[in-house]
């Protein structure tokens, strides 16, 4: 393609994503300096429309954002009351008294949220305050400047067709320029890969890790509901097939949100993680909740889980990572949105005190330092060893030796074990499927459990058609000549959106088919692919799924 001529917009902060991390940073930049100009991209159709998050917050981040906000009109309104841990078996369960737990296991304190009010909320505040915030903005690329740092985006390119050329109502996008560039693009950015790599980023990390988080909102029996209470389970029906777990969280108006994750260093490709949550509905204390109620959303997203051995370095120059785009998750706790506030404001306090000092473009350092050395280095570093013993050792050595040592850290602040690498991406963890049996799922019964495109409805995901697929392929072939013989055809599995489908007709060679409108930006296919042959790209602004409160 010839090269297209942009008009470009200055800033002194451009933010690309409209998440807790991106709208922290855009908040408290208005609060050093009412001045400062800020922009927030986000490539959803309205702030929230791709949040999804379990999710139990962690007021931590927002006490140290905006220490006044139990007294504004925020979303964030039911305490946690009631914490539950079970072991599940196929019939029952066991449940796991909270005392021997670390008091960081504790959710005293806590709130049970829909993150994409949240983040709706906090782009009032930030709007309040002068943040242009521009939705249905996707940035589809960087723009460097002569010393090779980054100085900004291209955000809001429409009407490419579908053979790659300018359809008639192409509209070029703008480049927006910024003396800093943060990216809070959430897990496995685009924007966020291609900084990784160019600035080789992870050289002193170990690989990243995932896992696939599936989501549920139903409207249950008034009297099942139990505002506030908190359900963790393991156990059933993974078992020795994946390391995972499922979340239930009451929250108001008598709905719940039911979650499975799946950890992505599965080895059987013939792992299935969506009929694996949906299997799990079927167990008799879930199944117990959820008669007689219904599903009203759906939705999935991936989660970073490497913990603090797999941070890159998150600043470089130009910019800096913010929130999941570096992986901030408290893996034991399952909850990274706190750590994402507190990623924003460092960034802001970085940037503010670089430009009051003239600099622009340079790598931002006291921002990497507080990350690694402040309120988020020291939550991470407390747990970081719960995940490798989980994924070297299994749950049981996971539970017992991860236990011990995160009450170690939270008393001694030392470790036995010092700090375990991961060993392998979870692509590589994936195994040839002459290695494994195919495990036989029930067939959904449209009552509990459904099948996925039923399920992607309700995500309310829409692409428009005539654009190129945003799932792009580095080979063609590698699918049905590599990926269907020696994996089964894993993509057919790990998508809970049913994008990828091997399709066989009578006398022809199997085809591989993109169903990209299905796509909910979960990211798996990028992460789990074991050719490491999918790149999952932006598509064009406003397309993807709508989430109204995840």
């Amino acid at each position: 393609m010839a090269e297209i001529e942009r008009e470009s917009m200055e800033y002194d902060v451009v933010i690309v994503g409209a998440g807790p991390a991106g709208l922290s940073a855009a908040i408290r930049l208005k609060q050093l300096d009412a001045d400062i100009n800020v922009v927030v991209l986000e490539k959803g159709s309205e702030v929230g429309a791709h949040i999804l998050s379990g999710a139990v917050l962690d007021p931590c981040g927002l006490d140290a954002l905006l220490p006044e906000w139990r007294d504004m009109d925020s979303p964030i309104k039911v305490p946690v009351k009631k914490d539950n841990f079970y072991m599940l078996g196929e019939a029952g369960q066991l449940r796991i008294p909270n005392f021997p737990m670390p008091p960081l296991m504790n959710n005293h304190g806590n709130y049970i949220v829909s993150m994409g009010n949240v983040c709706r909320w906090m782009a009032e505040v930030a709007e309040g305050m002068g943040v242009e915030i521009f939705p249905g903005m996707a940035c589809s690329d960087l723009v460097f400047g002569d010393k090779g740092e980054v100085k900004g985006v291209v955000a809001g390119e429409f009407g490419i067709s579908a053979d790659g050329t300018k359809g008639d109502g192409y509209e070029p996008g703008m480049e927006l320029h910024g003396k800093y560039v943060f990216l809070s693009e959430g897990v496995r950015g685009s924007l966020s890969k291609q900084v990784i790599e160019k600035y080789d980023l992870a050289k002193d990390s170990g690989p990243q890790k995932y896992g696939l988080g599936m989501k549920e909102i139903w409207e249950i029996d008034p009297a099942k509901h139990s505002e506030g209470t908190v359900t963790h389970t393991m156990g059933w029906p993974l078992n020795s097939n994946a390391g995972g777990g499922s979340f239930i969280y009451h929250l108001d108006n008598n709905q719940v949100y039911v979650g499975f994750v799946v950890h992505l260093n599965y080895k059987n490709p013939h792992l299935f993680p969506y009929m694996e949550f949906q299997r799990f509905k079927h167990h008799p204390m879930v199944a117990e909740l959820l008669k007689g109620g219904k599903r009203v959303a759906y939705g999935a997203r991936a989660i970073t889980e490497g913990g603090y051995q797999a941070m890159p370095k998150t600043a470089f120059p130009g910019g800096a990572l913010l929130g999941c785009s570096a992986g901030m998750v408290n893996v034991p706790r399952i909850k990274g949105n706190h750590n994402a506030m507190l990623s924003g404001k460092a960034a802001a306090e970085a940037a503010f005190k670089a430009i009051q000092d003239g600099r622009s473009g340079d790598t931002l350092e006291d921002y990497d330092t507080e990350v690694k050395t402040g309120p988020i280095g020291k939550d991470l570093k407390k747990v970081r060893n719960v995940k490798p013993l989980w994924s070297n050792y299994g749950l049981t050595a996971s539970l017992a030796l991860g236990g011990m040592d995160m009450w170690m850290n939270t008393l001694f602040n030392f470790s036995y074990f010092g700090t375990l690498k991961h060993r392998k991406s979870d692509a590589e963890a994936t195994e040839e499927a002459s290695k494994h049996k195919p495990i036989d799922y029930p067939k959904p019964d449209g009552t509990l459990s459904f099948d996925r495109l039923t399920n992607v409805a309700f995500a309310a995901t829409n692409h428009e058609e005539s654009q190129p697929a945003h799932l792009k392929l580095k080979d063609d072939g590698v699918p049905v000549s590599v990926n269907l013989p020696k994996y089964a055809g894993p993509s057919a599995r790990y998508c809970p959106a049913g994008v990828y489908e091997f399709v066989t007709e009578e006398g022809k060679d199997p085809r591989f088919v993109i169903n990209f409108q299905n796509c909910v930006h979960c990211k798996t296919c990028d992460i789990k692919d074991p050719s490491q042959n999918i790149v999952w790209t932006t598509p064009q602004g406003g397309d993807g799924p709508n989430y109204p409160n995840m």
